[in-house]
């Protein structure tokens, strides 16, 4: 009977203890990590869970008892398998939350910014100073990274309009990009391009009855000038509205950014008079109707404020000094607000 009594008495001893074990194992696994802040880490090809741990620890990231993380990765872990990528690792993750978060290959996104108003070699340098992606294009790749000619809006036909685009300017459209580390740049580039063909493709389809555009890539170089003109949302339509007057009457646009394009890298911040009077494809003074390219990338609300302008009486406007302005629809009163928006400031 006494050998009975000791034999139960050890077996829950041993029950017992391998319980605490379990216990204590994972436990150990459900603890956070010591993380203060935010940060990120990157698994390489190849690794493995034993190989995360250790690097963990190394990191000081993980204080758990090595015995205790061996012996949770080998009977206890629901999936060691880790996925290579950079991953976001957040105060109050655990070990196993951590696992689940690799091997789901739940990868960090990183963002850039491609800003309306600027151009397409300015946008390379953005996308060149983001150190997460991959730099695989430069300013004479871009047209045959998108591959312009043969661009195809997924089930429709091969859109003819872009045979009228003699650059890849304004074939972009801009917005906020998501993406995993080491993704190519031009990669990038080709989803702001669908995104820009999506877009107008739409827009075009239904836009105001009558307007001056002949297709949408014209549509493209007016929402462009329209972006140089103003960063005020509440304006674009109305300075669409001007435009569109200007050209139902045939008269120049006589638009500074469009000069500004045109002299290229001779500028030097300074617009002058000669500059206005000297001729370039782009120098709206001196040509009519719209220029042969647009001159910068358009965001949604430029697109869509040249395919729907403010119905107004306007021809003409100036800058008031605090990012708005002063619409006019007669030659005199535009003189009047000049001198009292620009030559009396000055």
């Amino acid at each position: 009977m006494r050998i009975v009594i000791s034999i139960g008495i050890m077996l829950a001893l041993v029950v017992g203890a391998i319980t605490f074990g379990v216990l204590y194992v994972n436990g150990q696994a459900s603890s956070p990590l010591s993380i203060s802040q935010p940060q990120l880490y990157t698994v390489e090809k190849g690794s493995n869970g034993y190989k995360v741990v250790r690097e963990l620890r190394a990191r000081e990231l993980l204080d758990s008892p090595e015995l205790a993380t061996k012996l949770w990765l080998k009977f206890f872990a629901a999936n060691t398998h880790v996925k290579s990528g950079t991953y976001r690792l957040a105060p109050g993750l655990s070990l196993r939350e951590v696992f689940g978060i690799l091997s789901r290959g739940d990868e960090h996104y990183f963002a850039v910014s491609l800003v309306e108003g600027l151009t397409l070699k300015e946008w390379l340098v953005t996308l060149k100073a983001q150190t997460e992606l991959i730099n695989d294009v430069s300013l004479d790749q871009v047209e045959e990274t998108i591959n312009i000619s043969s661009s195809v809006n997924e089930e429709k036909a091969p859109m003819l309009w872009l045979s009228e685009a003699s650059s890849a300017e304004g074939l972009f459209l801009a917005d906020t990009y998501f993406f995993t580390a080491n993704t190519a740049a031009s990669s990038i580039l080709k989803r702001a391009h669908k995104a820009m063909l999506d877009y107008v493709e739409t827009q075009w389809q239904q836009r105001q009855a009558d307007l001056p555009l002949n297709s949408p890539y014209d549509a493209l170089i007016l929402a462009s000038i329209i972006e140089k003109e103003t960063a005020v949302s509440a304006e674009r339509t109305k300075i669409a509205g001007v435009f569109v007057n200007r050209l139902r009457k045939n008269m120049r646009l006589q638009t500074d950014p469009t000069v500004i394009y045109g002299i290229g890298d001779a500028y030097d911040g300074n617009i002058t008079r000669k500059h206005l009077r000297t001729p370039t494809p782009y120098n709206t003074y001196t040509i009519k109707g719209l220029p042969p390219t647009p001159i910068a990338m358009a965001g949604k609300e430029a697109i869509w404020a040249a395919l729907n302008p403010m119905e107004t009486d306007a021809l003409y406007f100036v800058a008031r000094g605090d990012g708005s302005h002063e619409f006019s629809s007669s030659l005199a009163a535009h003189n009047a607000a000049v001198r009292k928006y620009q030559l009396n400031r000055k």
